[in-house]
């Protein structure tokens, strides 16, 4: 009994030494790219949090590029008063035709829920919002918040829930981000002229500084380097052809009917000539 005691003790530590070197890294995979001390790697790499006040917000952005994956990361938002304040999580490509995949916090008045903003933008273009509120109050703990993108489809993640999917439409002549490597960025920043209400609600700077904290980031995803990219033509990753099943679709539905605010595509007035092609086959 005792050899298999310390049989399965060594078994344990040894998993959990599998399970600390595979664990994500801010050191290693972001660098804090402004904010002049705002930004703050902590909890030996574990742990990242920006701030903002009235001088200036924050913001990081991934050392690697990625074409394809699913990325995954955990955020816990500004508490309180964030009205005014805007979180920023997204993927993006540089230069002037550049392609983006958005999720942005605008935070509201005590109490009052935050927006989700969600949009795609392909060769420089967007204006493809879709917005959210959340089914949790996203300050009091940490949620998961991913990115699935191959190349036949976009999908947002909120916990593992499905509440967007943007397809490849090339064949109707609908652009698709396919072509341009992304890094990751995040930035916390102040947006009140615009963020809660319009620009009606202003941000209270007697609550600053505003923080948000961020952990448990993880990229299983082509990284791009030197025009080549980690994975081979036949990639076998699964969420490289992953979509949507039965389950994924019913509840893609009960998310976009239970806490959709606000969907371009039911915008006819924004677009008198018409609502844009992908209108038709993504909602």
């Amino acid at each position: 009994m005792a050899y298999s005691k310390n049989f399965t003790l060594l078994i344990s530590i040894a998993i959990s030494s599998l399970m600390v070197a595979s664990a994500s890294n801010f050191y290693q995979d972001f660098d804090i790219t402004w904010g002049d001390g705002r930004g703050k790697i902590l909890n030996n790499g574990q742990l990242l949090s920006l701030s903002l006040d009235k001088a200036s917000g924050s913001g990081f952005q991934s050392k690697s590029e990625y074409l394809f994956g699913k990325i995954d990361m955990q955020l816990k938002l500004v508490p309180g008063n964030s009205a005014g304040t805007v979180t920023a999580y997204y993927l993006k490509s540089p230069g002037s035709t550049w392609d983006e995949i958005d999720f942005e916090f605008l935070g509201n008045l005590s109490g009052d829920p935050y927006t989700l903003h969600t949009n795609v933008f392909t060769n420089g273009k967007g204006d493809r919002e879709q917005q959210f509120h959340l089914w949790f109050d996203p300050t009091a703990d940490f949620h998961t918040y991913s990115v699935l993108w191959n190349p036949q489809r976009i999908v947002f993640y909120v916990d593992g829930s499905p509440i967007r999917e943007f397809k490849n439409l090339e064949s109707n002549g609908v652009l698709f981000p396919k072509n341009q490597p992304m890094r990751i960025y995040s930035s916390l920043w102040n947006a009140d002229d615009w963020a809660t209400r319009g620009g009606l609600i202003k941000t209270d700077w007697t609550q600053a500084p505003f923080t948000a904290s961020y952990r448990n980031f993880n990229a299983n995803a082509c990284v791009w380097s030197n025009g080549k990219s980690s994975c081979n033509s036949k990639n076998n990753n699964p969420w490289f052809s992953q979509e949507l099943d039965t389950t994924g679709q019913e509840r893609l539905k009960w998310v976009q009917k239970n806490y959709m605010i606000y969907n371009y595509c039911k915008d006819s007035k924004r677009f008198p000539q018409g609502l844009p092609k992908e209108c038709a086959f993504n909602i």
